[in-house]
């Protein structure tokens, strides 16, 4: 079904958008937990099968549970349809796998998580796919690479964990000057702070995982286009692999994008004091935030993002023995490879979302045995800064 709720400014959207009440008038939204749906007589059944009708046959195609929160995201997102995936990473993979076939070739920016590199970098060269990878905050870069026909191109911007910026319109003109389609991971900017349908891209995908559910919960993801690319070739392939969203997690999701944008707010401005915080601390030599004047690429991160966003990246001193022990002598943050969630979160990439890669793949991406990725949650900021002090002060 298609977003027609685009009339709505972003706060009423992410209340009402999609909203379906049953015949008992419920104020939330009601949960369909049933995998089947039942016909009137053999004929419906026949129409629904074509297509003829509306009727929702099987919840792996569709569930109207499911369907309030994609209606809902894709009000905020301005995207003509959505459909909601069982995680970020079936996201990611069902937006590529989709329309790509043997034989073509696919550029993609270099930093990227984990799991989005090894299916560009693994799984894709075994089906006959040639890949790429580039310096995504290089254009030269980029325009070499797509000096030559391509099928797709797949970035993330802010990237995990260096929150470096790719420059989303100029690539797409690149990407659609070569024949691709550009997708672009928009999790760390989250919907309420980067739009990239409105920059050029062409796909968007969501781990729902992280601020859209926000607390920790449920696993999900979600993958936003234009029409004729959703049903020539997204939902076809989504129907017939099942990578669907099950209705309670998708309730879940619905009730937590209520919320969003008061979460991710506080967040992002408690993220940015932080970072201002530990610019100036003697045993952090570096602070990678897009809300920091010395963010290198500041005037980009102005231009096409509205929001810091909620993560801060920094190098402590004493490589990894020093970043362990920041981690290990928190006492109110918590370890974990999880983000977006209301309590904040630290994880050491080179060991954990990033170990697949290769030492001097994550030395190009300036992923150092002193970074710590940090998610800031809901917590009062100073009480954050206090326990930093107090964890980097035994360094």
């Amino acid at each position: 079904m298609s977003n027609d709720n685009n009339g709505l400014r972003p706060q009423t959207g992410l209340v009402r958008a999609g909203l379906s009440r049953s015949q008992f008038r419920e104020t939330s939204e009601a949960l369909y937990l049933n995998s089947g749906f039942v016909f009137e007589n053999a004929a419906q059944a026949e129409a629904a099968f074509k297509g003829e009708n509306d009727s929702y046959i099987y919840s792996r195609y569709g569930n109207p549970t499911v369907t309030v929160f994609e209606e809902r995201l894709a009000t905020l997102e301005g995207a003509d349809m959505c459909r909601a995936t069982a995680t970020g990473m079936a996201a990611v993979f069902a937006s590529l796998a989709c329309h790509l076939r043997a034989g073509q070739r696919v550029v993609a920016s270099r930093a990227l998580f984990g799991s989005c590199h090894f299916i560009v970098d693994q799984i894709l060269p075994r089906w006959g796919i040639e890949t790429q990878f580039v310096d995504g905050t290089n254009l030269e870069e980029w325009e070499a690479a797509l000096a030559k026909p391509a099928h797709a191109v797949f970035l993330e911007s802010p990237s995990n964990p260096m929150l470096d910026l790719v420059d989303i319109a100029a690539v797409a003109g690149m990407a659609h000057a070569a024949g691709a389609r550009m997708i672009v991971d928009n999790v760390f900017a989250t919907p309420l702070y980067q739009k990239p349908l409105e920059l050029g891209a062409d796909v968007v995908v969501y781990s729902a995982t992280k601020h859209i559910d926000g607390h920790g919960r449920c696993l999900g993801g979600a993958v936003l286009a234009d029409t004729a690319f959703m049903e020539e070739h997204f939902i076809p392939f989504y129907r017939h692999t099942g990578p669907s969203m099950s209705p309670f997690n998708a309730w879940v999701m619905a009730k937590s994008l209520e919320t969003l944008s008061l979460r991710v707010a506080h967040q992002s401005q408690a993220s940015r004091q932080i970072a201002e915080h530990l610019e100036a601390h003697p045993k952090v030599p570096l602070v990678r935030h897009p809300g920091l004047d010395s963010f290198p690429q500041r005037e980009l991160a102005k231009r096409q993002m509205t929001g810091d966003g909620t993560l801060v990246t920094i190098e402590v001193a004493g490589g990894k023995a020093g970043a362990f022990h920041v981690l290990d002598n928190l006492q109110l943050v918590d370890i974990s490879n999880n983000l977006g969630d209301a309590k904040t979160l630290a994880c050491h990439p080179a060991t954990t979302t990033h170990s697949r890669l290769q030492p001097e793949e994550r030395a190009q991406l300036g992923i150092t045995d002193g970074v710590i990725r940090f998610s800031i949650g809901l917590e009062d900021p100073l009480d954050l800064i206090e326990d930093l002090d107090r964890a980097l002060a035994g360094i």
